[in-house]
């Protein structure tokens, strides 16, 4: 779209070296990790809400699409600009406002490195839990958007759980508020909840009230190979049942280990391995990894290391950080999508995901975050081959299918955007999405904030 000369003109005075319209720029933010890419018509660079404000009630006087942008690292293409319009990027909105250590929260604005906020806490003795294998470059405000999780979630939550108050603008221009530093709240409606994962159709976050945790003393972690997926599920629902919450707990299938023998890593011949990490005190770490070890035992499982320090723990995280490169290694062509199913289902979406992948004679790799039900299906082939990519675009559905069926949904941590979007009809009900289209409408009533995303048609 071409955009108006006047609101070109209103936001060029608004923003100065802020408002970009260079081919550079522009193609720079049209795309994310799923390797999607449309041209927005301009990038806008604010630094205070209050030009966020401006921004957001001159483009509704126009009709021009407003989509907000953090780092790029998301994989569902949720911050392509698909119908053109205004690309917001919050590089330079990235503050720490405040740390309160007394209260355990952060204020940060929404451009602020997950790492960055990392590094500062760590001299308070405090982290935020969210850790996205992104971490180090992704940003807060997308982690926001999609709800992301990471390994820690099993134990701490994802990021709605970890968010105290935000404030954001609206798609009618109004800047609300909403939660607040405290942590227990009994006053209307949970607006914070309901804007964090919405992938900014409903509004833009310009700041953010973190829930920070105590960083714990001491950590450990086991590994754990087993005869198959069914073993591991097994002692999966075993450690999630028992009063030690595991700090971790991811999951690599057969094909996941065979991947990683083939590029040299040590591990042995097995169907199934857990990791598990485990955190407390330096009195109580011992007996919390004894407890764990407990679980992890039981029929099926065929060996199991531990490791107390940091380089053995090192050493046992080293082939779950190996996985997503090796991956490239069988074929460059990749659909990463994660599924969620309840934690007794995974032996079903293991066994239905290796069934899909002879069926279409392609390889598919399953780990993830098991102890949340929250497993990454990776579909791999060569794009340059025609019928290997109409295969493995046959199979995504199928997998969405499998996880539905077991009584899962969509995503985990990783958003619909435009990957899953399509899929939305098969995961809801007709009221349910009447539901979440009303809520739309009332938080951005001209449809300006990021369409084509989440909904579908």
């Amino acid at each position: 779209m071409t955009l108006p000369a006047a609101l070109v003109a209103e936001l060029s005075a608004l923003l100065g070296e802020g408002w970009r319209t260079d081919e550079t720029t522009r193609t720079a933010n049209g795309g994310d990790d799923s390797r999607r890419h449309a041209l927005p018509d301009a990038v806008a660079l604010p630094h205070t809400r209050e030009e966020v404000v401006a921004l957001v009630r001159a483009c509704r006087a126009h009709r021009v699409p407003i989509v907000a942008r953090g780092a790029g690292t998301a994989t569902t293409g949720a911050a392509v600009p698909t119908q053109g319009g205004i690309v917001v990027s919050f590089a330079r909105m990235h503050r720490i406002l405040e740390v309160r250590a007394a209260d355990r929260c952060a204020v940060v604005e929404p451009g602020l490195r997950n790492g960055e906020l990392q590094a500062a806490l760590q001299p308070h003795g405090l982290f935020w839990p969210p850790d996205p294998s992104s971490f180090e470059s992704c940003t807060v405000g997308g982690n926001l958007a999609t709800n992301a999780g990471g390994p820690r979630a099993v134990k701490y939550g994802a990021t709605r759980d970890n968010v105290l108050g935000l404030v954001a603008v609206t798609g009618a221009g109004e800047l609300i508020r909403v939660g607040g530093t405290y942590t227990k709240c009994s006053s209307g409606f949970d607006l914070t909840r309901l804007l964090v994962g919405s992938e900014g159709t409903l509004a833009l976050i310009v700041e953010a009230t973190l829930k920070l945790a105590p960083r714990p003393q001491a950590q450990a972690g086991l590994r754990a190979f087993y005869r198959d997926a069914a073993s591991a599920a097994a002692a999966v629902s075993r450690l999630m049942a028992q009063p030690v919450v595991p700090a971790m707990l991811e999951f690599m299938d057969r094909r996941s280990l065979e991947l990683l023998r083939r590029n040299g890593s040590d591990v042995p011949d097995a169907g199934a391995m857990l990791l598990v990490e485990a955190d407390g005190s330096h009195d109580a770490l011992p007996d919390i990894l004894a407890a764990l070890g407990a679980a992890a035992e039981g029929d099926g499982l065929l060996d199991m290391d531990v490791a107390q320090d940091g380089i053995a723990r090192d050493k046992l995280w080293a082939a779950r950080r190996a996985l997503s490169p090796a991956l490239r290694t069988i074929a460059p062509g990749k659909i990463n999508e994660d599924v969620v199913v309840p934690v007794s289902r995974i032996p079903e979406l293991v066994a239905g995901v290796e069934a899909l992948a002879d069926e279409f004679g392609l390889p598919i790799v399953t780990f993830g975050h098991a102890g949340n039900g929250n497993l990454h299906v990776n579909i791999l082939f060569h794009p340059d081959d025609a019928d290997e990519s109409v295969r493995a675009q046959a199979a995504l559905p199928r997998i969405f299918e499998l996880a539905l069926g077991l009584g899962g949904a969509l995503s985990g941590e990783h958003g619909i955007g435009l990957s899953k979007r399509g899929f939305m009809a098969d995961a809801f009900d007709t009221a349910t999405l009447e539901t979440m289209r009303a809520v739309k409408l009332a938080l951005d009533p001209d449809g300006i904030l990021n369409p084509g995303k989440l909904l579908p048609e």
